[in-house]
Parts: structure tokens; C-alpha cells; sequence
């Protein structure tokens, strides 16, 4: 079994306070020892490190929970690859399904290694695991999800990952319900959909048999709802009355969930009281050009929140970088988040919830046990790393740094 110290390591104790209002983030130096990936010892005595003990020099910098991409599309992008703007939209959705039947099919010789630098970018950016939506539909066939999971394979030494069988062109309208069953079996984790009423045109159908699907496989569900508004709120009512009825209660993801964004008052609290009653957790991207989700008050409420970066650059949208700690800060800035306490609570959103303190500020993380997946950070506390969207300097998965070859053609951050 490897034994590494990393001593000289900040982490974050407690919260500073003047007259009861969080002014700042206590930090210490310590030295934590890993071995067989978990956090086995944190101490304060450099003099405990085991004469002969690899070592590695933290330097003062910041420890962090390692963060998740909980929403991308790796199979389709034009990332690495030369420059090309999104095609005006004239029909909503369709015109992307429509772009697809073409675009796919010309994409697929680049598709497994632009997966692959989408990877080492978001492993780069501190991200030990990744969720990823594969196109499963009839222009692709189950080409998409051997790409993704080659891709994704190649890198498992890194992170842990999902795929999420994803019928892009509609799980009804294209007629991929036994595609959808064949990904199931052939490497996807979770069973996906997109927009029931608009895309299917039909809720309850598109609902039962996504699922069914799922049910068969015993997987969750991680479903695309932009509809907006009654519709949207509609559909997430009846998605909550077939988790209900799946026995799925808290393994069903709404991605997007664009109406929370247009309800307000009782119709907000009432559709909160729905999600969290099955666990219904949301994952976004923080959009700015409509109503954004409130994620705040879904926090507050109970329910569980992830950021994503759906894309890098691709024929949906070209304005993706994969750095989460930008996505925080986007949000803090979006919400009015500028006090102390309420950044330092963002970092939840990216790392499945976990913080190194907790709401009262008390240390909850990293303890003995732990799994050794963290990021070091150049900055004093996490408040500071997202409001100024601090550099990160190493990723640590099960203890071991990760290390990837230098790209010859990184366009994003580099």
C-alpha cells in the first residue's frame, strides 16, 4: 500500500465572526497523510512524518474538494478542432435535431479524440468526475456511447464517471425506445430524455417509457426539461408521479429545469415541496439569457443543486470553457453573493455537496476516511478562489496527482 505525506497543506477550521456576521475563513497549516487513496492521518506535527516517508510540499496552497462536471456533452464537439459559430436558430430545438442527421455522421472520425481533450480539459480543471450525455438515436445508432466510453476509459485512473443515454432527437419521435434499451446494456448508467411535451409530444408516454427503461435496468434518470413555465412545471409534476411510482425517489436528475426559473411565490414553493418529497435533484448552467433557476432558494428549500457546462464549443452553443470555479463565480455574481459566508457556501454546488465546513462552520472535511480526491487551490480560503477565480495548481485522484500529457491544441484556458 502507497504512503505519501503532503504536508505544509492550508485547509480551511471555522468561520471569523464580528458581532454574529461571517467576516472570514480561519485557515491552519497541516500535513495529511494517504494511503490506498483514503486520508488516513491529519496532523499539525510535521515531526509525525515517518522518516523515509514520500513527501510532497503543498506550499501553503489551498485544499479543496475536487470537483464534478454533473452535465456535459463530450461526444459531440468542435473542441480542438478549428473554429465554427452555432448556425442561426429558426425552429427551436428542431434545428439543432435537424443539424444533427448531418453533422453527426461527419464528426464521428474526430469524435473519440475531441472527446478525449475535452476530458483532459476538465481533469485539468479539477473535475474528478464526470456525467456525460451520449446521443443515442438513429443517425448515430450506438456509435456516440463506444466513443464515449473508450474516451472515458482511457482516463478512469483519474476520475469516475456516468453516461447518460441521452435520445436527443426524441425518445418517441425518433423511435429509439429499443436503442435506448441496447445502450442500456451496452455501457450507459443512467437513462435520459428531453423535453416529453415538445420533443415527444406526449408527457405521459415519453415519461413512462423512459422509465420503464429504467426500471428494466435498475438506473436512474437524468432528464432535459427547457420547457418553461405551466408546461415545464407540468411536466416536472407528472416526472415526480413516476418516480413515485418507479421506486426511484432520489435517483432521478432534472437537467436544465428552465421553468423554475418563471415560477414564483406559493407556485415556487409548492413545486419544491413536489421535487424534494422524491429527491429530485437539478443540475444547471447558470444561464444568463433568461430567468436563471433560483438556485439559492433550492438550496435553502432542501433540494440538491450541480452546475454544469453542457458544452465547450459545439453546434449548440460556442461560449463553454470547463472551468467550474468561473461557473461558481457566475453564480455568486448572478445571485449577489458577495459576503463571505455566502461564496464560501458556493463551492457545494460543484463538488456533490461537499464543503470543508459546514453551515454552522464547523470542519466536516477532509477527515480520517476521506477519500484523497482534492484540488489545491492558490488562494487563502474558498471564498477568495471563486470570487477571484483562482488558479488550481494540482488535482489528486485516490491520493494520486494527475498527471497528463502537454496538448498541442488546448483553445480553452490556455
Amino acid at each position: 500500500m502507497k504512503t505519501v505525506w503532503m504536508k505544509n497543506v492550508r485547509m480551511e477550521t471555522g468561520f471569523e465572526k464580528e458581532n454574529e456576521v461571517v467576516t472570514g475563513t480561519l485557515t491552519e497549516y497541516a500535513h495529511v497523510k494517504i494511503e490506498g487513496g483514503k486520508i488516513t492521518a491529519i496532523s499539525n506535527d510535521e515531526s509525525e512524518i515517518e522518516t523515509g516517508a514520500a513527501v510532497l510540499d503543498a506550499k501553503g496552497k489551498l485544499i479543496l474538494p475536487s470537483l464534478r462536471e454533473m452535465h456535459i456533452h463530450i461526444d459531440k464537439t468542435y473542441y480542438s478542432g478549428p473554429w465554427k459559430a452555432c448556425r442561426p436558430i429558426t425552429k427551436g430545438i428542431f434545428t439543432r435535431i435537424e443539424e444533427e442527421q448531418e453533422l453527426l455522421p461527419k464528426q464521428l472520425p474526430y469524435a473519440q479524440e475531441r472527446a478525449e481533450k475535452m476530458i483532459e480539459l476538465l481533469l485539468q480543471n479539477g473535475h474528478t468526475h464526470i456525467r456525460t450525455h451520449c446521443n443515442i438515436e438513429p443517425t448515430s445508432g450506438l456509435k456516440h456511447l463506444e466513443v464515449t466510453v473508450k474516451a472515458l476509459e482511457k482516463y478512469k485512473h483519474h476520475l469516475t464517471y456516468d453516461i447518460v443515454a441521452f435520445p436527443q432527437h426524441g425518445l418517441l419521435r425518433s423511435n429509439s425506445v429499443e436503442l435506448m434499451r441496447e445502450a442500456m446494456k451496452s455501457g450507459a448508467t443512467l437513462v435520459g430524455g428531453v423535453d416529453p411535451a415538445t420533443v415527444d409530444r406526449h408527457i405521459d408516454q415519453s415519461l413512462y417509457t423512459t422509465f420503464d427503461i429504467a426500471t428494466e435496468h435498475n438506473a436512474g434518470v437524468d432528464i432535459h426539461l427547457h420547457d418553461p413555465d405551466t408546461l415545464g412545471a407540468f411536466t416536472f409534476e407528472r416526472l415526480a408521479d413516476f418516480t413515485r411510482e418507479a421506486n426511484l425517489k432520489g435517483r432521478v436528475t432534472i437537467s436544465h429545469a428552465i421553468a423554475l426559473g418563471d415560477l414564483e411565490g406559493q407556485s415556487l414553493t409548492d413545486m419544491m415541496a413536489i421535487l424534494k418529497d422524491q429527491e429530485i435533484d437539478i443540475t444547471t448552467t447558470i444561464p444568463i439569457n433568461r430567468p436563471t433557476i433560483p438556485v439559492p432558494t433550492l438550496d435553502q428549500y432542501g433540494l440538491q443543486v450541480s452546475v454544469g457546462h453542457d458544452s465547450l464549443t459545439d453546434h449548440w452553443s460556442p461560449f463553454g470553457t470547463g472551468d467550474t470555479i468561473e461557473k461558481l463565480n457566475i453564480l455568486a455574481e448572478r445571485f449577489r453573493l458577495i459576503d463571505e459566508y455566502s461564496i464560501n457556501r458556493t463551492w457545494k454546488y460543484a463538488s456533490g455537496g461537499i464543503t470543508p465546513l459546514d453551515d454552522a462552520g464547523k470542519q466536516v472535511w477532509p477527515q480520517v476516511g476521506d477519500a484523497a480526491d482534492f484540488v489545491l487551490v492558490e488562494a487563502s480560503c474558498s471564498a477568495e478562489a471563486v470570487a477571484r477565480r483562482a488558479k488550481i495548481d494540482s488535482i489528486f485522484k485516490n491520493g494520486e496527482k494527475v498527471v497528463l500529457p502537454q496538448s498541442e491544441s488546448v483553445l480553452i484556458n490556455k
